[in-house]
């Protein structure tokens, strides 16, 4: 019953967004747990990893830096490129940018479950990318928009330390202690994370309810292209260096479903509420 809700993921998002569209006041008043609700679900994502996980980058460590590379280098870039060809706001391209610049999201664990690609590969991708994008994001952020808007990138590092490297490690630390409780429990935590993420882009969605009959149709085909870019670039570069399908629609996710709770909790508080 759990895995069945679990993989209705996408289904709950749209209803979620529907209905924060429709009845915004319903949820703008959780502005303030954007940032508890992601660390909730970044301490879920640590609680069911194990020491044996991180081992797997060093079992598969080409297709991993593969997969890194192709998130920190490819996606801010394309989300830097939409913007001024679409001509995007200084505060839509912050966002697009911030996009492209985080880590792979814990839901791609959840695609690559329905999808059948190789859930343990996009476990340790997650884990690799949201490690490296304590140093990375903060700086790929002020490559990018530093020149347009003034970029914290200091604060941001100490921000997504304490958003994700603390709580990933207070669950590694207590999965380590309490392995077996928490066996029994995976499916519910994973159930926890997919409505922890519902909620945050319901209250985005409210936050914004006002302004998103006003964005121009540019930015939803703009957001369309960056997404389709690291989904379809993600699966073609991983198969021309040879990899198996499973791999290559693994690599698709990972690198087309960005960590964008982390990139609403940044935005709310450095930039603004519409980036």
């Amino acid at each position: 019953m759990v895995k069945k809700i679990s993989t209705l993921f996408p289904l709950w998002a749209i209803l979620a967004s529907v209905f924060a569209y429709m009845q915004p006041s319903m949820v703008v008043e959780f502005k303030s747990w954007i940032v508890p609700l992601l660390i909730l679900i970044m301490f879920c994502m640590g609680i069911t990893l194990k020491i044996d996980d991180f081992k797997r980058v060093v079992k598969r460590p080409k297709i991993i830096a593969l997969t890194v590379a192709l998130q920190f280098l490819l996606m801010p870039l394309v989300a830097f490129i939409i913007s001024k060809l679409f001509n995007l706001s200084t505060e839509l391209m912050v966002g697009m940018v911030l996009v492209g610049a985080v880590s792979g999201g814990t839901a791609s664990n959840v695609i690559c479950y329905l999808a059948k690609a190789d859930v343990a590969l996009s476990i340790t991708m997650t884990v690799v990318s949201t490690l490296l994008s304590i140093a990375v994001t903060p700086l790929l952020t002020l490559l990018y928009v530093g020149m347009t808007v003034p970029v914290p990138a200091s604060s941001m590092l100490i921000s997504i330390l304490k958003i994700v490297f603390l709580p990933v490690v207070a669950g590694v630390i207590i999965n380590y202690f309490f392995h077996k409780i928490i066996e029994h429990k995976k499916d519910l935590l994973a159930l926890l994370s997919i409505f922890s993420i519902v909620f945050i882009i319901a209250i985005v969605v409210g936050l914004n309810e006002s302004r998103i009959s006003t964005i121009a149709t540019t930015l939803f085909i703009g957001i369309a292209l960056h997404n389709m870019t690291g989904l379809l670039g993600g699966y073609y570069i991983a198969k021309l260096f040879g990899y198996d399908k499973k791999s290559c629609k693994t690599v698709a996710i990972e690198v087309g479903m960005q960590n964008s709770g982390l990139a609403v909790a940044l935005a709310m508080k450095y930039f603004t509420p519409l980036s």
